[in-house]
């Protein structure tokens, strides 16, 4: 079992949370979370290349001269790409690269990706965020509250005559972080989303490229109870659509009721 702890919005550690690894996934493969993040990767990309090839560009497509007897090399039309203002050569068009990996294979990469946190402690528990409106101030400080779960205890301890420079260091303030919801909170996205480096995220959007993108990962209790049962519920199969022999029987019978 992993302990992943847990902390106040006062940045005082108050419990510690358990966490099976089997639950999610019980090890890591490399190989699918690096498969997975370059299908995300490949997504995110614009594909709004546009060069102009010999089709787009203007100019007769007559031939120049005639092949032989001037003396001069042979050419083609003035549109060629060897020529000053022709198409380009194996011009590049606007596409779309995404592509889809099987969905069970992206699930798992989730639960991986999330396993990964767990296991570097790159994770932690926060109880009793909460907002009554949207305030970027109050999540600033919070973070800057919270030591950074990852450091040892040497690490962590303050020393002698350090600056404020010195002792933000030891916190979450101006750290990568993921923060996870139960479900969208606008009051909490509005006050989290202008802080650089923070993403915030219900966990039923969570996915691989965003887990590893940010280093930390800061759930509120609520958010780990709604992670556990997320990943101990099995997704919903597809109903298959009706036979043909048995529309067809319904039908019947539907005309002779009538």
């Amino acid at each position: 079992m992993l302990t992943i702890p847990v902390y106040n919005p006062a940045g005082q550690q108050i419990g510690e949370e358990t966490i099976d690894p089997a639950d999610f996934g019980g090890a890591i493969n490399k190989q699918l979370l690096h498969d997975v993040v370059v299908m995300h990767s490949a997504a995110r990309r614009v594909g709004t290349v546009n060069t102009r090839g010999r089709a787009d560009v203007a100019g007769s497509g007559k031939k120049l001269f005639r092949q032989k007897g001037t003396g001069n090399a042979r050419v083609g039309p003035k549109r060629t790409h060897k020529r000053k203002g022709g198409g380009v050569a194996f011009a590049r068009r606007n596409r779309d690269y995404r592509y889809s990996m099987p969905k069970k294979s992206v699930r798992l990469a989730v639960l991986m990706a999330l396993l990964s946190k767990f296991q570097d402690r790159q994770a932690l528990v926060l109880d009793g965020l909460t907002a009554s409106e949207p305030r970027t101030r109050e999540i600033v400080k919070v973070f800057s509250a919270i030591r950074r779960p990852d450091l040892s205890e040497d690490e962590a301890a303050e020393s002698v005559g350090e600056t404020k420079a010195e002792a933000r260091k030891r916190t979450l303030d101006r750290r990568s972080i993921l923060l996870g919801l139960p479900a969208h909170n606008p009051i909490l996205h509005r006050s989290a989303r202008n802080i650089e480096g923070v993403k915030v995220a219900p966990v039923a959007e969570f996915n691989t490229y965003d887990i590893l993108r940010q280093r930390y990962l800061v759930l509120t209790r609520e958010a780990l109870d709604a992670l556990k049962q997320q990943v101990k519920t099995k997704p919903a199969r597809r109903t298959p659509p009706a036979a043909p022999a048995q529309a067809a029987s319904s039908t019947h019978q539907r005309a002779q009721g009538e």
